[in-house]
């Protein structure tokens, strides 16, 4: 036999050789990506692991495996630092909350004595500055509560409008006091959505609370079959500047005699945690936030 014909036949077996050890790398380059894919989507301690005695996947293997551990290590310090976040600003709110309504008792009898109308004047500044620092503490202790609100991510379907319908009623004395006349538009059809309800019932309350807050006796709410809910208030305190910061946590409005607080951030954070889009438009003096699910 001539070399040409071992020749070919080492060039065969070095060619088949190679291909299989490819297909298994890659092979084991997929399961390894597979794994990576499911530890980080859930939560678990196990870590990455090769069949392969090749020595660059297990470099690679053991190189993942260490930054897992990592990221681990930093997402356990965030939850135990979220977590003492919370209990520091819900204690600091209670504090404050125990003075301010002792505040506000003892100003409601001093209302009751004879005034001068300097006095009168002083004693209005001051309940001013106490509603104000109520707000504060409730937004602080409303920040405190929706820290942790991302844990609620069990799902079920159910009707958004009887969610909807049931918001809008509970503020019925609120809108009475601020002599505020909801226009309600509500499909006939049951819009039903794989949602967490407490979360749909949140994002509905902060949203609505908002609006009543800065409305000018106009506020209008609509729900659409396609599941588009539409809630909109005149208010002449926007601006196209203003409007693209209006989910930011903590901006206040220029002009306005109180801030958005964080009641439109976190409706934001909980309609995207849902799956669904939320985005604000500002047309004819009108602010116009609309969510579809």
């Amino acid at each position: 036999m001539s070399i040409w014909f071992w020749l070919f036949w080492i060039v065969v077996f070095i060619a088949i050789f190679l291909s299989i050890k490819i297909i298994v790398m890659k092979n084991e380059i997929s399961q390894i990506e597979k794994s990576l894919s499911i530890i980080l989507k859930s939560d678990t301690n196990n870590l990455i692991t090769v069949s392969s005695n090749d020595k660059d996947l297990k470099k690679l293997a053991t190189s993942l495996n260490k930054n897992l551990k990592n990221l681990r290590k930093l997402e356990l310090e965030y939850k135990q630092g979220n977590q003492e976040l919370k209990a520091s600003i819900t204690n600091i709110s209670h504090d404050l909350r125990t003075p301010l309504t002792a505040i506000r008792g003892y100003l409601d009898l001093i209302e009751k004595e004879k005034l001068e109308n300097k006095q009168l004047e002083y004693l209005k500044i001051i309940d001013s500055k106490v509603k104000d620092l109520t707000e504060l503490t409730e937004q602080l202790f409303d920040f405190s509560k929706g820290i942790d609100i991302y844990n609620e991510v069990e799902r079920k379907n159910i009707c958004i409008n009887n969610i909807l319908e049931d918001s809008i009623v509970s503020f019925y004395s609120l809108f009475k006091e601020r002599n505020v006349t909801p226009k309600i538009e509500i499909c006939e059809e049951k819009v039903v959505r794989l949602l967490n309800e407490n979360m749909l019932k949140r994002i509905f309350e902060n949203i609505i609370s908002n609006a009543i807050k800065y409305s000018e006796n106009d506020f209008n709410i609509k729900l659409e079959s396609n599941g588009m809910i539409e809630f909109s208030n005149k208010t002449n305190l926007l601006n196209t500047t203003s409007l693209e910061k209006i989910f930011d946590r903590y901006y206040t409005v220029k002009n306005a005699q109180k801030s958005n607080g964080i009641g439109l951030s976190i409706a934001k954070q909980l309609v995207e945690l849902s799956g669904g889009k939320i985005k604000a438009k500002y047309e004819n003096n009108y602010l116009i936030i609309e969510i579809r699910f």
